[in-house]
């Protein structure tokens, strides 16, 4: 039986924009065991990357409780919160959030240098975990000099240069054409099972949600039965 990786109990999320309150996280109860590969989906402004910034500790909620790996966020402090993030998750965003200026080798070093792996170390790795990605031969190159598909390549890279226990995504897909989604997606589904790396992507696109293990339904800040 696989263990619980995250869970979440009653978890409301409001916004206060002027005059205007969002309700943007109504109760929300989700469990999601080690070494899944799951699917957030549901309408533009549902709650989906809510959900998912209040699950990783991105966003604070107003009530309720997560746990990740057994641990209560909110007894975490910001420093705790920050360097567990930094050592046991991996971010990929539509937007791939690469630093432009330095080359693909260095954005994915960069947060293992950050959190204090020595330079050499930090090099082999990343060189490391972009031959697994299929950039063994762009490593010198800058985002500009990369396609969408690689560079998102890049970012995956980076995600996954920690050896993190759950790598979230948000919309991962969502700049890429369809034949370079399939190819991110059946990559992004090899990691997982080859490496037992749970996944949680938030998603518009049925080729994401075909290829996940679990689709969880959003609806109006809830999560809504599977008929």
């Amino acid at each position: 039986m696989m263990a619980t990786i995250v869970e979440a109990r009653q978890v409301h999320k409001t916004y206060h924009t002027g005059r205007v309150t969002v309700h943007a996280l109504r109760g929300v109860d989700l469990t999601i065991q080690a070494g899944e590969m799951v699917a957030i989906m549901g309408p533009s402004g549902c709650g989906k990357t809510t959900l998912l910034n209040c699950l990783s500790g991105l966003d604070s909620f107003d009530s309720g409780e997560v746990r990740i790996e057994g641990e209560l966020l909110r007894r975490m402090s910001d420093r705790v919160r920050t360097d567990y993030r930094a050592r046991r998750m991996g971010f990929v965003f539509q937007s791939f959030n690469l630093l432009p200026v330095i080359t693909a080798l260095e954005n994915v070093e960069l947060p293992l240098l950050v959190s204090g792996v020595r330079p050499r170390e930090a090099r082999l790795r990343a060189l490391a975990v972009l031959e697994q990605v299929g950039l063994a031969d762009w490593v010198d190159h800058r985002p500009a000099e990369l396609s969408g598909g690689q560079r998102q390549r890049v970012a995956l890279a980076r995600a996954l240069v920690n050896e993190p226990a759950i790598v979230w995504a948000d919309e991962p897909t969502g700049n890429l054409d369809a034949a370079t989604s399939a190819d991110v997606l059946a990559l992004m589904q090899r990691l997982n099972q080859e490496r037992g790396q749970t996944f949680v992507i938030v998603t518009h696109d049925p080729q994401v949600s075909a290829r996940c293990d679990r689709i969880v339904s959003m609806r109006d800040g809830q999560i809504i039965p599977c008929i």
